[in-house]
């Protein structure tokens, strides 16, 4: 392999991304499409998916939106099917659909804990079933948004995390079971990333070892990296987009520079 700048080009390859209207998963889906791709997007949100299909298109590739909810496996299976149709082949696939909510366990009902575990686990396997039959034989890439949840403890989002932490381990089983598809699978793992699904409130607090606040376009970044040939040896680790938390390991910087432990 020469190295060279056009390796982290993605030129007419195919991703697919979920939870694309906003957030981390708009970004990627524009960034990818900067890049070279043609980028399939699907979210419940309409209006603002839109607003992606159009950053896409802006950027002169195609889209193929989707409006569904990524818990209806039916659903999903039949949007993948008619993008892989369409397209021919699925490059990438990026699952970054997910959320949770603020709620002690024992407060946390079968209903609200079977929504999480859908949206935060079920959701990646049922795409990743769905999308592995149309990556050609030259191979491709998954990459899983996690969190760092997936890596400490989650107080009041314990379900969430635990489900972050399950796709964090499935992406290892995963990334030896389709290595000899050429599928690499890897997670990125953000903290402190403003989004709309975190908080409409404004600047998040930094206080990262990286005393700058954390955004969207820096997950995008790991994720074209990913998808790219500059990661054509990578597979089944994570890239951790946290401004240095999962390495501080409880240590705060504090707006003085000093450094103490939670």
């Amino acid at each position: 392999m020469t190295l060279d700048p056009g390796a982290v080009l993605l030129t007419d390859r195919v991703a697919v991304v979920t939870g694309a209207a906003v957030g981390i998963g708009a970004a990627v889906a524009v960034a990818f499409a900067r890049f070279g791709a043609d980028v399939a997007v699907c979210d419940r949100d309409a209006e603002n998916l839109a607003v992606t299909v159009a950053a896409i298109e802006a950027a002169g590739r195609r889209a193929w939106p989707g409006v569904l909810d990524v818990r209806d496996g039916d659903a999903v299976r039949e949007y993948v099917a008619g993008v892989g149709a369409s397209a021919g082949r699925i490059d990438v696939l990026v699952n970054n659909a997910g959320g949770g909510f603020h709620a002690a366990f024992l407060d946390v009902n079968d209903k609200g804990q079977d929504a999480l575990i859908r949206e935060n686990f079920t959701s990646v396997t049922n795409f990743t079933r769905a999308v592995v039959p149309h990556v050609p034989a030259t191979g491709g890439s998954i990459i899983n948004i996690t969190s760092i949840e997936a890596h400490r403890a989650g107080p009041n989002y314990a379900v969430y995390s635990a489900m972050k932490a399950g796709v964090f381990s499935l992406s290892k089983s995963l990334a030896l079971e389709f290595g000899d598809r050429l599928i690499r699978v890897n997670c990125i793992a953000p903290d402190v990333i403003p989004t709309p699904g975190i908080s409409g409130a404004g600047p998040l607090p930094v206080h990262t070892p990286l005393p700058v606040e954390g955004h969207v376009d820096d997950v995008a970044g790991a994720a074209v990296y990913l998808a790219s040939d500059l990661s054509r040896f990578v597979t089944g680790t994570t890239v951790h987009v946290d401004g240095g938390n999962t390495a501080a390991a409880g240590w705060i910087r504090a707006d003085a520079g000093t450094w103490r432990t939670s």
